[in-house]
């Protein structure tokens, strides 16, 4: 059983790692003029591409082979009050560039939307955001040349406004409504908060979606379930993808803060659902949230080490003996 290990956006072992250069808009409000508007967000958005190149070249060096690319590589691309332009035709090459760099060395790439583009709200003003959201993630991938198969969103359900039957009806018929340009991309994850692991199963098995697990997100929120029951009905909903089941792996930030994430992943934590995997012996992957990215992912190939049934493949891959 193999496990490859990723993170996310930034690389902080390498210099000026961000691929989120932006502005905020307040700063982007008081610059003088169209002209000067465009020009800066022009400017951090090539920054932000060729970071992102640049990342992928590391990432390669190091084995690396999961990314999750920041949701920021165009600022402010989806807020309402800032000046529409082409940030797609500007740079083709340079997408194109990084697209074939994927394809060529078969990097698994997903992006993750922000937690405001919710498909089950209540608020139409929200649910449009969101489909501006998720067309600009299509448009960039699109403009990379990845398919639905190369490059996935990640999304929760949403919230449970009060009746959360409702909220999954809504979401699932709101789903079904969605552009296929959209739809054929997005994979659901469980959350810390509203709906759990076993209730995102259910919806995942019935749109016939992949799912995502997220461990830490589990041990939040749960009803009694066991992941070992989970797990076989969760892999199954990859068994038509190309690449691998996926889960998300962090660790609780401290005890009073239990829902957010440490710097580090706990080892002994994600062993605990490396011995419930292994019952079923399938290859995953796993996209560390951890805070400090890919330092955290070293590190962690370092813990992994004292583990006897464990054997490091490279710097960001394990067998399980």
């Amino acid at each position: 059983m193999v496990i490859r290990f990723g993170y996310v956006a930034i690389a902080l072992n390498i210099n000026e790692g961000s691929p989120n250069k932006t502005i905020t808009y307040k700063l982007y409000s008081n610059l003088p003029d169209n002209e000067t508007k465009l020009y800066k967000l022009k400017s951090l958005t090539k920054k932000n591409l060729d970071t992102t190149k640049r990342i992928l070249i590391y990432n390669k060096a190091h084995n690396i082979m999961v990314y999750r690319f920041t949701s920021k590589l165009v600022p402010l691309a989806t807020h309402p009050d800032v000046l529409k332009w082409d940030y797609i035709t500007e740079f083709r090459e340079l997408y194109k560039d990084i697209g074939d760099y994927i394809k060529k060395y078969n990097l698994r790439v997903s992006a993750h939307p922000d937690h405001f583009t919710l498909i089950n709200t209540l608020n139409e003003d929200v649910l449009r955001a969101s489909l501006e959201d998720l067309e600009y993630h299509a448009r960039i991938f699109e403009a990379m040349d990845l398919s639905s198969n190369d490059a996935k969103l990640v999304l929760h359900v949403g919230g449970t406004y009060g009746n959360k039957l409702k909220a999954t009806e809504r979401f699932i018929s709101n789903f079904k409504g969605l552009d296929t340009r959209y739809k054929d991309r997005i994979i659901l994850e469980n959350d810390d908060k509203s709906f759990t692991a076993k209730e995102v199963l259910e919806i995942c098995e019935h749109l016939e979606i992949p799912m995502v697990l997220d461990i830490h997100h589990h041990w939040c929120n749960n009803n009694g379930e066991k992941l070992e029951a989970l797990l076989p009905s969760i892999f199954n909903t990859w068994r038509n993808e190309k690449q691998p089941p996926k889960i998300h792996a962090s660790s609780p930030k401290n005890e009073k803060n239990i829902r957010a994430h440490a710097d580090y992943i706990e080892k002994d934590f994600l062993m605990d659902f490396i011995n419930a995997a292994q019952n079923y012996g399938e290859d995953f992957d796993v996209m560390i949230e951890a805070k400090n990215k890919d330092l955290a992912l070293f590190q962690l190939i370092e813990d992994l080490k004292q583990e006897s049934k464990i054997r490091v493949i490279n710097d960001a891959a394990v067998e399980i003996n």
